[in-house]
C-alpha cells in the first residue's frame, strides 16, 4: 500500500527537507499512520523515527519551520520535540530496548527500522511510512497492523507477556486504545494483562493516572472500567471503587449492585458533558456506600450519610492517585456532598426556602449538580425514570424563578462582620458570627430580602436579643 499523497502535504514539507538534507533514512511511525488509516481528519501529532540521530533530524526540522520553534531534547532517550502552531513532531533514533525487572526505564541501544517496531506497544502504533525517495509513501507493516485496525484488534507485535511485563503501563494503554477507538484487546493478550497485573505497581501513580483519565474522558469509560476490574488492575489501583461491587441480601431484601449503578451514572454524565471533574464527581458520589451500608428491618439496606463520609473520602482519593487537590478536587468534593440535595427535592414539596438553600450551597455548579442528579437516575423502569426526570423539570424551573428573584448564588451577605463591628463597637467576638448566620438564614428562609435595607433592620432588631443595643 502507498500512502504518498497523504505525506505530500505542508505539514511534512520541512520534515522532507530535513531528511534530503541530513541523508537520513526516516520513517513516520505509530499514532498518526494508526489515525491516517482511521480516517481521523488531521492528526497534529508526528512521529518520526530515523536510522540515525533524532536529535539532529529534530534540529534540522526546526530550522525548516516558522520562527525557528525551540527544540525540546530528551538526551537520555535520543529524542526530541518541537512544537510549532497547533503542530507536534517527536523525532528519535531507530532503537533496541531491554528492560530490568524493577524498571519501566529501558536500556537503549541503536537499532534498525525493525528493531524500533518490536519495541511498538501493539501492532496498530507499528505502523510505518516511508520518507525516503526510493520507497516515498510505501506503508511497512510487519506485525499485520492493518488487519488488526479493520479486525477491531488491540494485540501487542511480540508475545504480550514480554511486552506487558517490560512496560506495564502498556497494560493502561491497552484498555484506553481499547476504549477511545471502541476495539476489543485480543484475548491473548487480555488474559496477559490479568497474569502481570501486579507489575503495574512499579509505574508511577501519576502515569498510570493520566492513562485513567484518557479512558475516563473516552466515550467508552464504563466498558474501561470493566476491564480494569476484570484484569484485577482495578484492584490494585483503586480498591475503593471494587468495593463498591456486589450484592448482599438479607430476609429475602437484596440491594443494588452499586459498582455498576456507578457505571451506568458515569455513562449517562458521558453522554452530556466532557468534563473530566464531573465524570470524577460520577464515579464517586456513592463512594462511602460500603462503608454505611445497614439493614433496617422497617426499611432494609440504608446507606445514611454516605453522601457526607463521600465527600471526606474525595481528598485521600484525590491524593492517593495523584489527582490535584486543589479547586478541582474541592469541586468533586461539593457534588458528593450535595448528590442527593435535589433528590430530595423531587420527593417532598419544594419550597423556596430549599431551593435557596441549594442556591448558596452549589453557587455556580447548580448546572453540574442538576446534571448528575438527572445521571443518577438508572432504573429500568421507563414510567419511574420519566417521573423523576419530570420532577427534575419542575426543580430546575423553581431554581430559575428563585434564582431571578432573589439572586441567592453566591450571595454575600449584605452586610459584612467590620460593619457589624463598627455599628455595635464591638471587638472580635462570638457575637458578630450570631448576627451574620441570622442575617443569613432570614435571607435563605425568606423573611427577609436580600438587600441591605431590610437586612439592617433585621439586624438591629437581633441585636437587641443579644443585648448589643
Amino acid at each position: 500500500m502507498n500512502l504518498s499523497k497523504h505525506i505530500s502535504n505542508p505539514n511534512f514539507t520541512p520534515i522532507i527537507k530535513a531528511i534530503e538534507k541530513t541523508k537520513s533514512e526516516s520513517y513516520v511511525i505509530g499514532g498518526f499512520v494508526r489515525d491516517l488509516l482511521l480516517n481521523k481528519k488531521n492528526p497534529k501529532d508526528i512521529d518520526i523515527v530515523t536510522l540515525g540521530s533524532g536529535i539532529e533530524l529534530a534540529k534540522e526540522i526546526a530550522k525548516n519551520l516558522p520562527n525557528n520553534p525551540h527544540v525540546k531534547v530528551y538526551k537520555n532517550f535520543g529524542t526530541a520535540l518541537i512544537k510549532s502552531n497547533s503542530l507536534e513532531i517527536e523525532c528519535v533514533g531507530a532503537r533496541k530496548e531491554s528492560y530490568r525487572k524493577d524498571s519501566r526505564n529501558p536500556i537503549v541501544e541503536d537499532g534498525n527500522l525493525e528493531d524500533d517496531q518490536n519495541r511498538r506497544d501493539f501492532t496498530i502504533n507499528a505502523l510505518a511510512i516511508s520518507l525516503n525517495n526510493k520507497n516515498f509513501g510505501e506503508l511497512i507493516d510487519p506485525f499485520n497492523g492493518l488487519r488488526d485496525l479493520d479486525n477491531k484488534v488491540i494485540k501487542t507485535p511480540l508475545n504480550p507477556d514480554l511486552t506487558y511485563s517490560d512496560d506495564p503501563l502498556r497494560m493502561m494503554r491497552a484498555i484506553r486504545f481499547a476504549c477511545q477507538l471502541n476495539f476489543l484487546i485480543e484475548e491473548k493478550s487480555l488474559n496477559s494483562i490479568s497474569k502481570n497485573s501486579e507489575r503495574i505497581k512499579i509505574v508511577s501513580k501519576e502515569r498510570i493516572t493520566d492513562e485513567l483519565n484518557k479512558i475516563i474522558l473516552s466515550n467508552q469509560a464504563k466498558k474501561g472500567f470493566k476491564l480494569l476490574l476484570r484484569t484485577g488492575l482495578l484492584n490494585i489501583l483503586f480498591p475503593e471503587m471494587v468495593a463498591l461491587k456486589g450484592i448482599e441480601i438479607k430476609n429475602n431484601i437484596g440491594h443494588k449492585d452499586n459498582f455498576y449503578h456507578t457505571l451506568e451514572v458515569l455513562e449517562n454524565i458521558s453522554q452530556n458533558t466532557a468534563n473530566l471533574w464531573l465524570r470524577w464527581a460520577a464515579i464517586l458520589h456513592d463512594i462511602a456506600k460500603p462503608n454505611t451500608k445497614k439493614f433496617e428491618k422497617k426499611v432494609g439496606w440504608t446507606f445514611h450519610g454516605h453522601e457526607f463520609l463521600g465527600s471526606k473520602l474525595v481528598p485521600k482519593i484525590f491524593k492517593q492517585l495523584k489527582l490535584p487537590l486543589n479547586e478541582k478536587m474541592k469541586y468533586v468534593q461539593k457534588l458528593v456532598l450535595l448528590h442527593l440535595r435535589p433528590i430530595a427535592l423531587v420527593k417532598d414539596i419544594v419550597t423556596d426556602s430549599a431551593i435557596r438553600r441549594l442556591l448558596f450551597d452549589a453557587g455556580d455548579d447548580i448546572e453540574d449538580l442538576m446534571m448528575l442528579c438527572e445521571a443518577d437516575i438508572t432504573s429500568k423502569n421507563e414510567k419511574k425514570v420519566t417521573q423523576y426526570l419530570n420532577n427534575f423539570k419542575k426543580v430546575r424551573e423553581k431554581i430559575k424563578n428563585v434564582e431571578e428573584r432573589d439572586q441567592i448564588r453566591n450571595f454575600q451577605p449584605p452586610i459584612s462582620g467590620e460593619e457589624i463591628m463598627r455599628t455595635f463597637n464591638l471587638p472580635p467576638c462570638k457575637e458578630i458570627g450570631v448576627l451574620k448566620k441570622s442575617i443569613k438564614e432570614a435571607i435563605l428562609e425568606g423573611n427577609i430580602k436580600n438587600n441591605y435595607k431590610e437586612a439592617y433592620k433585621f439586624m438591629l432588631i437581633e441585636a437587641k436579643k443579644l443585648n448589643l443595643l
